[in-house]
């Protein structure tokens, strides 16, 4: 399918750059919204915004096909009193902005996509959590993802249909958590975190691209959808699946003890890893949506086989 415009506000990060890469070939013209200026790469252009006021930006939103909102701090930091404001106003004043810039455009963006999070989600290791029958956990990364979906279907937009995406970890090769856990088990740390057992409710970034695309496509879906592979994963068979494709047989494991120090030192919470995520997308899944990388093992070898 051809678009005429795609808009990605707050773009400028890892999955940004995944989605801009693979929109480029769909539409007409990619247009990335971004606190920092770049140069324009073919069809993918950048305009300055800061997120909190309007501009010369507000143009960009009229007769886009889809607007993709990507905004919102970095989690992957200590919960201080500072950090945790910045996280929230972060996501909820962008929020808020576009859909009050919305409101007023005479020719709307047909579909409004909002990154969440699919952590809104309880600790599970009993049964997957889908959108009918999941249940909402309790905690400050929590409430950041309630008050932030909240903000995002308060706003009126008649003319523009809204779908929450709640987003897993994704895996892709060029940034984000895989890299990262490569580098572990290069260094021979690969082994389980904690106990192993926590579920990692995970995407590869190739897909959740293709789901966007899809949701822009079947236009009678809207409201919350789970963007994770519809088999979750353990911790201990994940770092298993990735030694393994990466040729290194044993890993260092790091107890929960551990962990908590390592933590503190690099500046980061233990709830990012220890935490079971064991999300389904049931809504996907029920209406036909098919993964190409469904598995953990497939999407690894994928990743790994592709060179910077």
């Amino acid at each position: 399918m051809q678009y005429h415009k795609v808009v990605l506000a707050g773009g400028n990060g890892y999955l940004g750059k995944v989605l801009a890469q693979y929109y480029k070939e769909l539409a007409s013209e990619v247009i990335i919204l971004s606190r920092k200026p770049a140069s324009a790469i073919n069809n993918i252009t950048t305009i300055v915004w800061d997120g909190k006021t309007e501009g010369d930006w507000v143009k960009a939103l009229e007769s886009a096909d889809l607007l993709i909102n990507l905004c919102g701090k970095n989690v992957n930091c200590r919960y201080t009193p500072q950090n945790k404001q910045e996280i929230i106003s972060s996501r909820i004043v962008p929020t808020t902005l576009l859909g009050k810039v919305i409101a007023g455009l005479s020719r709307a963006p047909k579909l409004w996509i909002n990154v969440t999070s699919a952590t809104i989600y309880r600790h599970a290791e009993d049964h997957a959590q889908d959108e009918a029958t999941g249940e909402i956990g309790y905690g400050f990364s929590i409430d950041v993802c309630k008050q932030w979906e909240q903000t995002f279907f308060d706003t009126v937009t008649p003319d523009t249909r809204k779908v929450a995406l709640r987003m897993g970890i994704v895996l892709g090769h060029s940034d984000g958590v895989f890299p990262r856990l490569l580098n572990l088990v290069k260094l021979g740390m690969g082994g389980k975190q904690g106990d192993g057992e926590q579920y990692v409710a995970w995407v590869h970034e190739h897909d959740v691209a293709r789901i966007t695309d899809w949701l822009m496509q079947n236009t009678d879906i809207d409201g919350v959808i789970n963007c994770t592979a519809p088999e979750a994963v353990k911790n201990h068979e994940l770092m298993r699946l990735i030694r393994r494709a990466y040729g290194i047989p044993v890993g260092l494991p790091a107890p929960q003890w551990l962990l908590e120090i390592g933590a503190m030192v690099i500046g980061t919470e233990t709830e990012l890893i220890l935490k079971s995520r064991w999300v389904a997308p049931k809504r996907l899944l029920d209406a036909g949506f098919r993964f190409q990388f469904p598995q953990a093992q497939h999407a690894i070898h994928d990743i790994l086989s592709i060179k910077n």
